[in-house]
C-alpha cells in the first residue's frame, strides 16, 4: 500500500522492534506517513491533540503492541473504540505476545487482525508484506 493519503500508526514501546517496522517499510516500499508512538497514553494524545498537535488527518490504520509501560495494547483499544471520533480505526495487533487472552481481548476489541511478531527477520518482513497486502484490497472509508 503506497497512498500517501493512507496514514499509518505504530504504537510500539521497544525501539529495535521500531527500527524492525521501518527497515520493514521501506524494503518493501511501504511510503504511507508512519506516526511512532510509545505506549498507549502517548498515541491517544497525537489522536485527540491533547498537549501535542493532533495527527491531520488521522491514520486509518494503526499497528498496536500488546506489552507496553502506561497503558498496554488492549487497554489502548478499549479506549480507542470509546471514542466516537477514533473507533473506527482499523487496528491489527503486532505483537510477541501469544496469549490465548490476549488474543480474545483483541478480537473482542474488533481488532482486523492478531499477529506475532516473528523473531528471524525474513519472516518479519513477510508479516508486513502481508499485511501490505491486504491494505491495498480493502476500501477505506
Amino acid at each position: 500500500m503506497n497512498d500517501e493519503s493512507i496514514g499509518i500508526m505504530l504504537v510500539e514501546d521497544d525501539k529495535v522492534d521500531v527500527m524492525n517496522v521501518l527497515r520493514a517499510f521501506k524494503k518493501l516500499r511501504i511510503s504511507n506517513p508512519l506516526h511512532v508512538a510509545n505506549n498507549g497514553v502517548e498515541a491517544l494524545s497525537m489522536l485527540r491533540g491533547n498537549g501535542v498537535a493532533a495527527i491531520d488527518p488521522l491514520p486509518k490504520i494503526i499497528l498496536l503492541d500488546v506489552n507496553m509501560p502506561k497503558m498496554n495494547g488492549i487497554e489502548f483499544l478499549k479506549e480507542l473504540r470509546q471514542d466516537p471520533e477514533l473507533k473506527r480505526i482499523s487496528v491489527f495487533m503486532l505483537t510477541t505476545s501469544d496469549d490465548e487472552k490476549d488474543k480474545i481481548a483483541a478480537y473482542d476489541l474488533n481488532v482486523a487482525g492478531y499477529i506475532v511478531k516473528p523473531v528471524e527477520t525474513p519472516a518479519f518482513l513477510e508479516a508486513v508484506s502481508t499485511l501490505g497486502g491486504f491494505w491495498s484490497l480493502i476500501e477505506m472509508p
